[in-house]
């Protein structure tokens, strides 16, 4: 990989071999021999790595070290270049110290022109990865950066977050799937002093008891048949930061005794370790699910969950925050229409009445779906009703016309009436009770019971 390298040394013999070397590596050579100018040089000329000479007139190595760590703390990693200091036999303790000021590496001098040249390749490697990792980042912030709420029950979620955010407090974040608890528990994370740590997600539910155990908490060498060096786990990746556990309702029963020990000591122990290993983390958790019920059918730990419950955020379905549409809409069109590349679009009125309309069971994350499928289809720049993919069913019908020989029994109506609201909201709800309960309004375990009762179907319809 080709780079631009800037060489600072008082020698001339030194700056004159290292520029020949490099150029013959194919290299883009910068030279500067004193610090003032390749504090200027690293500025203006924006080169990828430095190989700098500690002994250097008026302007030491470690003084040029001082201000590049400086500039370092408040810009992109591609703004300042990587360090290898240039050291003479006697000076390794200073070149031990340049290390601790951010320097990545250091050569003793004389060196081997060949260490040179695996030197440089290591730092231009790390470089690179440097990069694609704060690339990462700033995909993934921007994709969390914006909290979109004006609603009132929104406002007031927010508020409270916010204000919870200082403190290392476990967070419990509830809702129906799509409602943005990711979002909310990446804003607590970046609201927080933890800020500039590690936000880890850990999804409780997606693998295997074992495979979520060593994601959490990591191995030891020799701990299992491949385990063949001591791996550490999210938690430990996370250090100083946030783990976000995502779906905890879905965590299997052996692991929730290890998270709630974790909870209470802030300390666990890696997949086949005896030594206890301290941490500082802040978890928030997250689920779809009714934790309460939960403990009820003897899935989940009351003690667990008591743990989590500390501060306990529950996220609005979208259809109760019908004000943040219109921000939403705009948000994910502006955001999509750039990232696929396309000219700015706009919503046609119809559209927006038909997102208003709609029920929206998969609430924000089905919105955003609908939007990024009405970008790619749309033609023009004006998303209309048939670019979303979506259909407004027709109200339930409550009117009661009955004919003079028909039944009266009030309970034999009123039954056949449940029926129907039942039903209804099972298909709204995509056949998730959990969800149809909420929908009617009713407990999870009430629903359950009448669909019992009722003899009421609780799959769709074949057709």
């Amino acid at each position: 990989m080709q780079a631009r390298i800037l060489i600072v040394d008082d020698d001339q013999d030194i700056l004159n071999a290292l520029k020949k070397r490099l150029t013959w590596m194919g290299h883009e050579v910068l030279t500067a021999e004193d610090g003032e100018r390749a504090l200027r040089l690293a500025t203006e000329e924006a080169p990828d790595l430095m190989l700098l000479d500690i002994e250097l007139p008026d302007l030491s190595g470690l003084d040029v070290l001082k201000q590049l760590a400086e500039k370092r703390s408040g810009l992109p990693p591609q703004i300042v270049p990587e360090v290898i200091v240039l050291t003479a036999f006697g000076t390794i303790d200073r070149a031990v110290e340049a290390m601790r000021l951010g320097a990545w590496d250091f050569l003793a001098k004389p060196f081997d022109p060949d260490y040179l040249s695996v030197v440089i390749e290591k730092a231009m490697a790390q470089m690179a990865l440097t990069r694609q990792i704060g690339l990462l980042q700033t995909e993934v912030g921007g994709r969390y950066e914006h909290v979109i709420g004006q609603s009132p029950r929104m406002v007031e979620l927010l508020d409270i977050a916010r204000r919870v955010a200082d403190s290392s407090a476990t967070v419990l974040l509830l809702g129906e799937t799509g409602v943005g608890k990711e979002v909310i528990a990446r804003a607590l994370h970046r609201w927080s002093p933890r800020a500039s740590k590690p936000f880890v997600v850990v999804h409780c539910g997606a693998l295997p008891e074992s495979l979520v155990e060593n994601e959490l908490f990591g191995h030891e060498k020799g701990a299992y048949t491949g385990a063949v060096r001591r791996e550490p786990g999210k938690i430990e990746s996370a250090e100083g930061g946030t783990v976000f556990l995502d779906e905890i309702g879905d965590m299997p029963a052996g692991l929730q005794t290890r998270l709630l020990r974790l909870l209470q000591d802030q300390e666990f122990y890696r997949v086949g370790g005896v030594q206890p290993i301290r941490t500082n983390v802040r978890f928030v958790a997250a689920t779809n699910k009714d934790l309460k019920e939960a403990i009820q059918e003897g899935l989940f730990r009351q003690d667990l969950f008591y743990r989590l419950n500390v501060i306990s955020l529950t996220l609005p379905p979208l259809r109760k925050r019908p004000e943040d549409l219109p921000g939403l809409v705009d948000h994910f069109v502006r955001r999509h229409g750039a990232t696929m590349g396309r000219r700015p679009f706009v919503v046609s009125e119809d559209a927006l009445e038909l997102i208003r309309k709609y029920h929206w069971p998969g609430n924000v994350r089905e919105l955003e779906n609908a939007l990024v499928r009405a970008i790619a289809l749309c033609p023009e720049d004006c998303i209309e009703p048939e670019h979303l993919g979506i259909k407004v069913r027709r109200k339930l019908q409550m009117e009661a016309d009955f004919a003079e020989d028909d039944s009266l029994n009030y309970h034999a109506v009123v039954e056949q009436y449940s029926r129907k609201v039942i039903e209804e909201g099972l298909r709204r709800a995509g056949w998730n009770q959990t969800k149809a309960a909420e929908l009617l309004g009713l407990q999870r375990t009430y629903l359950t019971k009448l669909i019992r009762q009722m003899d009421i179907s609780t799959k769709p319809p074949t057709t």
